[in-house]
């Protein structure tokens, strides 16, 4: 997956609400915000790493299914976690008694809550240091 990291700062800084319009303006890029505030910008996997990233949610999924311990995201769920950055793990999961102390407003946006569980696919052109 190409990878770009934009430093910002000291020129630009992107609050919470301006960052979430910039992602809803691009739906084509997938973004994520560094805690110190650099822009990552993704392109779109290739085909393989999607068949295999849906088999990994599937899995996590039905698993959960079973248990009904929690919440399962995909790829596009962003999460604002306690160092500022809004990251976007590949699959995550989240106790269901965490997910249910936030707010109907809080869900809707990047949820402030650091997953209990992410899987992040490898793809052949990612570096292992950047993941």
């Amino acid at each position: 997956m190409a990878l770009i990291t934009l430093k910002l700062k000291p020129l630009l800084t992107l609050s919470d609400e301006a960052f979430e319009q910039l992602c809803h303006h691009n739906p084509e890029t997938r973004l994520e915000r560094t805690a110190t505030g650099e822009l990552i910008a993704m392109a779109p996997t290739g085909s393989e790493s999607g068949y295999f990233n849906a088999s990994l949610i599937a899995q996590l999924w039905l698993w959960n299914q079973q248990t009904q311990l929690g919440v399962v995201f995909d790829s596009a769920a962003g999460f604002t976690l306690p160092n500022g950055a809004i990251r976007s793990p590949d699959v995550s999961w989240i106790r269901q008694d965490r997910w249910d102390t936030l707010t109907p407003k809080q869900k809707r946006k990047f949820a402030p809550v650091c997953p209990d569980f992410v899987l992040e696919l490898l793809s052949p052109t990612d570096e292992l240091t950047d993941i």
